[in-house]
């Protein structure tokens, strides 16, 4: 940089570009890095910094898309040590949150280090709950955690192993694989930048092969990224040529060296084009070996995408892709990105993986961990009804038809359940068995077992199971012999509610001899046939439905009658 440049490409690290993007802001000169992914590296910090490769940020979403799609829940993160590694995992647990998931353990390797310092790191995850393990190191040692792993038996069936871009580039930048690599990383899952097989593609490939006289396999995607950059580089200052552009330098009078410094720090100089040619270069929009190369608001390439790749002993098989526009799909982006974005959890597929142990069944991604503590079950310790609890001298301790029915509970799940059962009470007299749900409650014990009744004080604090015994409480009431009566049917009601209704039946037959006995014969004569008129009307409409009369008069108070 002090031969006056106006860009610099490179470097291959995020430690490194850390340091460089400093010195590329201060002398306005555009840092294109086509290898540095650490997702802190933005464009906000360091205005020069154009990132000419995707960013960890839509990988570690990639992986805890995985991760739910799997119904995993927890992941360890074996890691290295430095910006590129901590802020990396850092990503993966705000993606894994989203998903109502977390990073149980992070497991940190120094850059450097050595093959015992991964032993001692893999032994003591192997003893925790979780089994899916996201590897995010270096490629210089990467290979030798799985060889660890192997060693120590973590690459058999139960175990899952989801490795960042890392392995796919070191894999394909060895021409040929050996065989035994890959029966090493067989059940690997992996992920790898995309990039579309166009013809530009296979045509620089068949250039390649006729200036070497062989065909070159060992590019992985970041070599295409920076034959991008390249190319990027020089359409940003053709275009900023010809718009008339300047290219001139100046001393930056902040860069003085110090007494015995050997930074030449004088020697650099400013590029005065560097704000002119940075806009330049994000307008530049072509398509490369890696698919199109344009930038976003944020300065990042767009249409992130992955390939989703399953190692075997043959090599790899992509299971499906992952993009920020649909999510996992087993459709090309290039597809996809035809069709309105689709990311609803119905359209989330992949095809089947072949997991460690050459099984393609989904491993539960979890076991009871060796170092973990069991469950303290509480019992009560009863002086009656023995049958249902009591002190056993043998294993478990205890015994009884309750210890019984939850033993016959236990065995019933596809996986161990460790546990200690603790006897609560002096064995004097019967426990309380509220002192004994307030304790399960208060966390001293993880469960109770025993004859606890269900009272709705106790659900307020605790989950009970389904009652498994018949309640011992009876109520004891006498029972009187009734004989039967001809006046039976008098029972249903009180006698004032007979009396109510006496009254309403002789109130509806005044009315309708008010209205009647004018017109009806029927309801005229002497007192006496009015009244038992009267009253034979009214009872007769319980049982008997009448029939309606000739005249309009009749059929009007019938109605009314029937209506009352």
């Amino acid at each position: 940089m002090e031969n006056e440049v106006i860009a610099t490409i490179g470097p291959q690290s995020s430690g490194i570009a850390h340091i460089i993007a400093h010195v590329a802001n201060e002398l306005h000169v555009p840092l294109l890095s086509f290898g540095a992914t650490d997702p802190t590296l933005s464009s906000l910090q360091f205005p020069y910094f154009v990132r000419t490769t995707h960013s960890d940020y839509f990988q570690m979403y990639a992986i805890a898309d995985i991760v739910d799609f799997c119904r995993w829940r927890q992941v360890i993160a074996i890691y290295v040590d430095d910006d590129y590694g901590r802020n990396g995992i850092s990503i993966l647990g705000d993606a894994l949150a989203k998903k109502r998931g977390k990073i149980s353990y992070k497991a940190a390797l120094s850059p450097g280090a050595t093959k015992n310092d991964i032993s001692i790191l893999l032994n003591s995850v192997n003893l925790m709950e979780s089994r899916v393990f996201v590897v995010h190191v270096n490629p210089d040692y990467g290979l030798n955690v799985f060889s660890i792993a192997k060693n120590l038996g973590m690459m058999t069936s139960g175990y899952v192993w989801i490795a960042t871009d890392w392995l796919p580039s070191k894999l394909d930048s060895m021409d040929p694989v050996d065989t035994n690599t890959l029966k090493l990383l067989q059940g690997v899952v992996a992920l790898r930048h995309h990039t579309p097989d166009t013809n530009l593609k296979k045509s620089f490939f068949s250039r390649l092969k006729n200036v070497n006289g062989t065909a070159t396999t060992s590019f992985n995607s970041y070599a295409l990224y920076a034959y991008d950059s390249v190319w990027l580089a020089a359409y940003a200052l053709d275009a900023f040529l010809k718009e008339g552009g300047n290219i001139s330098f100046s001393s930056d009078p902040k860069l003085i060296d110090t007494k015995g410094s050997m930074l030449h720090l004088s020697s650099l100089r400013v590029f005065n084009g560097g704000p002119d040619f940075l806009p330049t270069l994000l307008r530049v929009n072509f398509t490369g070996l890696s698919g199109q190369i344009q930038f976003n608001g944020d300065k990042n390439l767009i249409r992130p995408s992955y390939d989703i790749l399953n190692i075997g002993e043959s090599g790899f098989r992509r299971v499906g892709y992952w993009s920020n526009y649909s999510g996992l799909s087993v459709l090309a982006p290039e597809i996809l990105y035809k069709r309105p974005p689709n990311s609803s959890i119905s359209n989330q597929k992949l095809f089947n993986v072949l997991w460690p142990g050459e099984t393609i069944a989904t491993p539960r991604g979890w076991v009871f961990p060796n170092n973990g503590k069991p469950l303290r079950i509480a019992v009560p310790y009863r002086i009656s009804y023995l049958e249902f609890l009591s002190k056993d001298k043998n294993p478990p301790g205890v015994r009884g038809y309750c210890i019984d029915v939850f033993e016959a509970a236990i065995n019933l799940l596809p996986y161990p359940v460790p546990r200690q059962y603790i006897l609560f009470g002096d064995g004097k007299r019967n426990p309380d068995y509220s002192q004994l749900v307030n304790q399960v409650a208060l966390k001293n014990f993880d469960a109770a077992v025993g004859d606890v009744t269900i009272v709705p004080n106790r659900t307020r604090i605790l989950d009970f199971t389904q009652p498994f015994m018949e309640s011992g409480l009876v109520v004891v009431v006498p029972v009187k012999e009734i004989k039967s009566s001809p006046w039976a049917f008098l029972k249903p009601f009180t006698a004032q509610m007979w009396c109510v209704t006496g009254a309403f039946f002789l109130f509806v037959g005044a009315v309708v001899w008010i209205l009647e006995h004018r017109h009806n014969p029927e309801f005229r004569g002497p007192p006496k046939k009015q009244i038992m008129t009267i009253f034979w009307f009214t009872f007769s409409t319980m049982f008997f439905s009448h029939s309606m009369c000739a005249t309009d008069s009749h059929s009007y108070t019938l109605n009314f009658l029937q209506i009352v």
